[in-house]
């Protein structure tokens, strides 16, 4: 790994038994960097991401995080720092919001300066923190879902597809928190929204079919040249 960066891919290759989804993705990225991986459904977004947490094998090719090889168990990458916010809803709706906060806790004893760091992005949970999660609206679930990742302060994370189904005003919130956390971790963000993740990430890469076929900065042309490439 280079100098300063948490993630490395070099010519990552996965799928699903002999079907390869993603085919020879290379990026990086240091602390403080965020990028989105840009595409439509059935690009290869989520495997990718899957297969940097863990949860799907390596076909070919080397991923590197916070200065370690993969392959490592998801729980042996939750201990170098990364946290996942994935798309399905993965909360325990019966349990409180507490607890649904508390599980992404290594010991008890850290709870207190966790939850007083993620109630600062998200105030509402101070007051539901008793509340059963199946009862929260959609956008508070994914947020729920944010702030369960934020809480170890990650020096990585990884969030897929946050912005789906969620009104104007919470997408807002929500990309004004990750502004703020970018300063203390590399972010990569796959979405199809691409208003909200470039007023988050500095970077972007198109994904199609398995493989970046585009990337650049979030500047005044980026926009239209990658509605260009989706477009295609």
């Amino acid at each position: 790994m280079a100098e300063g960066e948490i993630l490395a891919l070099r010519d990552v290759s996965s799928g699903y038994g002999a079907v390869a989804v993603v085919r020879s993705v290379s990026l990086a990225l240091k602390g403080g960097e965020a990028l989105a991986v840009l595409g439509k459904n059935g690009m290869g977004k989520t495997t990718l991401l899957k297969t940097i947490i863990g949860l799907l094998p390596l076909q070919g090719g080397e991923i590197h995080v916070a200065g370690t090889t993969r392959p490592l168990s998801p729980a042996e990458l939750v201990a170098k720092g990364v946290s996942y916010a994935p798309q399905e809803q993965p909360l325990f709706q019966d349990l409180s919001v507490r607890d649904n906060l508390r599980l992404a806790l290594r010991r008890d004893g850290e709870l207190g300066r966790a939850l007083e760091h993620v109630v600062g992005n998200f105030p509402f949970l101070a007051e539901r923190l008793k509340q059963r999660a199946g009862t929260l609206s959609g956008g508070e679930q994914k947020m729920l879902i944010l702030a369960r990742a934020l809480m170890l302060k990650p020096r990585l994370l990884l969030i897929d597809e946050i912005s789906e189904g969620l009104q104007p005003s919470v997408l807002d919130r929500i990309a004004g928190v990750l502004r703020r956390e970018r300063s203390g971790a590399a972010m990569l963000l796959v979405e199809q929204n691409l208003d909200f993740a470039l007023s988050v990430a500095e970077r972007w890469a198109v994904l199609e079919r398995g493989e970046i076929s585009d990337q650049g900065r979030s500047d005044a042309d980026a926009r239209s040249r990658i509605i260009g490439r989706l477009s295609l």
